[in-house]
């Protein structure tokens, strides 16, 4: 255990003697006690880590309820441990830490906790190459963010370029959400949620029920729990990622939903009078579900085939509401299915390969456009267009019409292309993170900031080897990140 130094307390009531420390699992954690602290009239803890001088972030900003502290194990026989993350490593921090209290005034102490060097066992994030420097005084909604790495688990960066937590424990965090302080990761070799906590702290279970092979790409929030892809088995066929599941995001994980896309198809095809044994081919990739989200303006789930289009289903009864995609594919020519497409107005660009789908503060569904045309159609059907760049796009949909505009597009002067993989999802003030997970030829995953005007607030080039490095990356508000349970 590591005494830190106590650089000032001033304290109503309480004092605070002492205060120590004991290593995580990485140098982004400290695992803070406080020493002589009545911790039973405390109701609540928050600290702050100062940014290192000439940086642009914000500082990183944590605030614990006292049953989440208990929930984790920080609260036991009146004595109170902080688990403070998102140091920076190799560095002496300056951490604020205040307790607040039933009556008084709050109890406030300053401490500085030297962190190790941190050694990055994928060689990766480290060092990035800046190529915008965000600058100071730059407005921009969000200062942190966390890349679903394939090389381990998810790293976050701040916007100045520097890791502020890298985990341990996993192989892969392509399928994860952050829920709270808890990664929630999903195997993509098996049926088995990994929780991962901020903390360090990891567990694991299995899906409840038989029939799941792994999860393949995303997990997001959803009505009332996380939408996760998999893969299943049925009559001894793997269903290949055209599945989707609602997933409780407790302690011991349960199937809320679920959503076969075969199935859907299949059944509303063969009403329709089409052949959907042609289109629905079980055993081979011909959907390749990459992301889902819930839409509450109208009690609906939005899932992206990479392969075929975007498809909004009904929530409760999964009946299919509208397609939006490329009329140029090999889906476009059963007349079942063209009979649920929007048609988009002159100028716009169809999604294409997309992935990342969001709704953004002005109601409007927004994706990465990556550009490639289908992989895997059967021989001789249209794979529909593949363009030479990539662009984030955003519609506006009406329903009654069965229209689509495409309301505004980001496409980097059409010189960048990241034909796979990628995202772009929007935070406050309407700023926008943008991932390119495989740019310049699949060597460079490029991560770009911009604000509300799309002007480019910060450019961070990684090398990457397909979608390793950052097969997506989202904002995350380590500045105000509230524990309530």
């Amino acid at each position: 255990m590591t005494c830190l130094a106590l650089a000032a307390v001033s304290a109503c009531g309480d004092s605070v003697s002492s205060a120590s420390s004991e290593p995580a699992s990485t140098p982004f954690v400290s695992i803070v006690h406080l020493n002589g602290i009545d911790a039973s009239g405390v109701t609540g803890v928050q600290y702050t880590i100062a940014p290192k001088p000439g940086t642009v972030s914000s500082p990183v900003h944590v605030e614990y309820s006292m049953a989440a502290l208990a929930a984790r194990g920080y609260l036991a026989d009146g004595r109170l441990t902080v688990p403070v993350f998102g140091l920076y490593s190799g560095y002496k921090n300056q951490v604020s830490i205040e307790l607040t209290k039933q009556t008084g005034d709050p109890t406030s102490l300053e401490i500085e906790i030297q962190t190790d060097d941190y050694v990055d066992p994928t060689g990766t994030y480290a060092n990035p190459t800046v190529l915008t420097r965000r600058a100071p005084g730059s407005s921009l909604g969000f200062n942190f963010m966390y890349l679903k790495s394939n090389l381990g688990a998810p790293v976050i960066i701040d916007t100045d370029g520097y890791i502020r937590w890298a985990g341990t424990g996993v192989s892969s965090a392509v399928s994860s959400a952050i829920v709270g302080d808890t990664f929630v990761i999903g195997n993509q070799t098996l049926p088995t949620v990994y929780k991962l906590r901020l903390d360090g702290t990891i567990t694991q279970s299995d899906l409840p029920t038989d029939g799941y092979v792994d999860f393949d790409h995303d997990i997001a929030r959803g009505k009332v729990g996380l939408l996760a892809e998999v893969d299943t088995m049925g009559e001894g066929v793997e269903n290949i990622e055209s599945n989707v599941i609602e997933l409780q995001d407790q302690t011991s994980p349960a199937i809320l939903n679920r959503w076969d896309l075969g199935s859907i198809l299949t059944a509303y095809m063969s009403s329709q009078g089409d052949d959907a044994a042609a289109f629905v081919r079980p055993g081979v990739d011909w959907f390749h579900s990459n992301s889902v989200i819930y839409d509450p303006s109208d009690n609906s789930v939005i899932v992206s085939s990479r392969e075929n289009f975007v498809i909004k289903l009904d929530y409760q009864t999964g009946a299919i509401e509208w397609i939006l995609g490329d009329p140029t594919k090999y889906w476009y020519t059963f007349p079942s299915l063209r009979a649920k497409a929007l048609t988009l107005a002159p100028g716009g660009l169809y999604p294409v390969g997309q992935h990342g789908l969001s709704i953004t503060s002005d109601g409007l569904l927004m994706l990465f456009n990556d550009g490639l045309g289908s992989l895997n159609e059967p021989a001789g059907e249209p794979a529909g267009i593949s363009r030479t760049y990539s662009a984030v796009s955003a519609y506006s949909i009406d329903p009654s019409t069965m229209t689509a505009e495409e309301a505004w597009r980001y496409d980097a002067g059409q010189m960048i292309y990241s034909q796979i993989c990628s995202s772009a999802y929007e935070a406050s003030e309407k700023s926008i993170l943008v991932d390119y997970a495989v740019a310049d030829d699949e060597t460079k995953a490029l991560l770009v900031g911009l604000d509300a005007n799309h002007n480019v607030v910060f450019e961070f080039e990684y090398p990457t080897n397909g979608c390793g490095t950052s097969w997506n990356a989202r904002p995350i508000a380590l500045d105000d990140l509230n524990i309530e349970r």
